[in-house]
């Protein structure tokens, strides 16, 4: 099997950062910093990586909840890692990514926010008042690399700065 990648916590400080922006009430982000699991496959025979929350994150119905992971991922030329919601949550509480597949392409590893996976969930769940808690360390999202190629007449050299959106600027 082909090494292609390697995950990586992004320094405390972005962390720091983006988890404040998403939770400003939190006091010690520090200890959900050093609890970060890396992605890890569950069995020798599985395609996905499986993220974990960082800390206990709960998902309503009619929300959307970011998750900022403390992960980024180096991944060779070549490569693309696609996120997906753990498929458990999405069948029992129908929970589905906001862009419904993520895509982190190579070069946002060098990007002013270092890269940072950050993952946005909802819950389209029938049931008024439907929701699920995801514990710090349990598993809700899963990362699968695919490689992929470009077109003859590709000619692009623009550089990438940035996360959601930055391609179209």
């Amino acid at each position: 099997m082909q090494r292609i990648a390697e995950f990586e916590k992004v320094s405390f400080e972005q962390f720091e950062k983006d988890w404040l922006k998403a939770y400003p009430e939190t006091e010690d982000v520090k200890s959900i910093y050093d609890s970060i699991k890396l992605p890890v496959r569950a069995t020798v025979g599985s395609a996905g990586y499986d993220f974990f929350a960082p800390a206990d994150i709960t998902i309503k119905t009619g929300e959307s909840t970011l998750i900022p992971t403390g992960i980024r991922a180096k991944i060779n030329e070549g490569w693309v890692l696609s996120i997906f919601p753990r498929s458990g949550l999405g069948f029992k509480h129908r929970i589905g990514l906001d862009n419904t597949v993520g895509i982190i392409d190579a070069d946002y590893y060098g990007s002013s926010n270092e890269g940072h996976i950050m993952v946005k969930l909802s819950c389209t769940a029938h049931d008024d008042g439907h929701s699920v808690t995801v514990n710090a360390g349990d598993g809700f999202s899963q990362g699968i690399f695919t490689q992929f190629g470009i077109t003859m007449s590709d000619s692009v050299d623009e550089i990438r700065d940035g996360g959601f959106g930055s391609t179209t600027k």
